[in-house]
């Protein structure tokens, strides 16, 4: 009887004891590697569409729903097994809404940019009513092809077709397109044209902001040119205001503001970690 109190001490200690030792023969077993994601079988469209007798649109779910749950494993995305799959559900029904979003944000941004933005040209041209396939669309052509007049083909299209947001399509569209312009007062020419033959008053607003901008560098370049003729290379934009070539900095209204790179006055942007030195 007398043993009893002691049972659960004794029963405490075996199992510490138990655990001791398989955390240290744990510890001693080497790491396993990862498992690989190996291919997987994607089934044809005509295939799908025998299988669920001819309705194209209950196939293209259950294999988005197939790929969506499959396409991501221990972190890693099967980048093949995906493009098989997502084209195919194109194919059954183009204006799936969950194929595009996955294959915008699994394809395009995994490595996959032409098949992603093949699934989301499908998509633009099926689902007439939503802005957002010609958006992402319009996006990656200016992103990842460099082709500002698709992309711009393709922002319009989403403007006509949205309901809050077509001002801040149209001003991408305009945006990308000056920027092609190699001459500042060009671009600047540009800007002030579109923004001049603007019905629409909000994106007229947007567009004033970026003239003010373009405005704001043209002369802090004539400034650079000036100052330089007479004292040599610049190296801080406040020699300008010292030099009296400025009476003042130019104010950015999107306030970004203006930066010396590499001898040359540059309109500062937004960075995003990852992405500024994109090719």
């Amino acid at each position: 009887m007398r043993c009893r109190p002691l049972l659960p001490l004794l029963l405490a200690l075996l199992g510490f004891g138990v655990f001791s030792v398989a955390s240290q023969w744990r510890a001693q077993v080497p790491e396993q590697a990862a498992p690989v994601i190996e291919g997987r079988v994607v089934i044809a469209a005509p295939v799908l569409l025998a299988l669920f007798g001819g309705d194209r649109f209950l196939a293209a779910n259950l294999e988005t729903m197939r790929l969506a749950a499959t396409g991501v494993d221990w972190g890693q995305a099967d980048t093949g097994y995906l493009v098989r799959a997502q084209q195919e559900v194109a194919e059954l029904n183009p204006c799936h809404e969950d194929n595009y979003y996955l294959a915008n944000g699994l394809l395009t941004w995994g490595g996959a940019d032409r098949e992603g933005t093949e699934v989301l040209r499908r998509a633009m041209q099926c689902r007439f009513w939503d802005e957002l396939p010609a958006f992402f669309y319009g996006f990656n052509q200016a992103f990842f092809n460099k082709d500002i007049a698709e992309a711009s083909r393709a922002l319009e299209l989403a403007a006509q077709r949205a309901t809050n947001n077509a001002a801040g399509f149209r001003k991408l569209a305009v945006m990308l397109q000056a920027e092609t312009f190699r001459d500042e007062k060009l671009a600047l020419d540009y800007l002030i044209q579109q923004r001049d033959a603007a019905s629409d008053s909000k994106l007229r607003g947007m567009l004033d902001k970026r003239v003010v901008r373009l405005q704001g560098l043209v002369a802090l370049r004539d400034a650079q040119r000036r100052y330089e003729r007479v004292h040599g290379a610049l190296t801080d934009l406040q020699q300008l205001v010292a030099a009296h070539e400025l009476s003042a900095l130019p104010e950015d209204p999107l306030r970004l503001g203006y930066e010396l790179s590499k001898g040359r006055i540059e309109l500062k942007k937004l960075k995003i970690a990852g992405m500024e030195n994109q090719p």
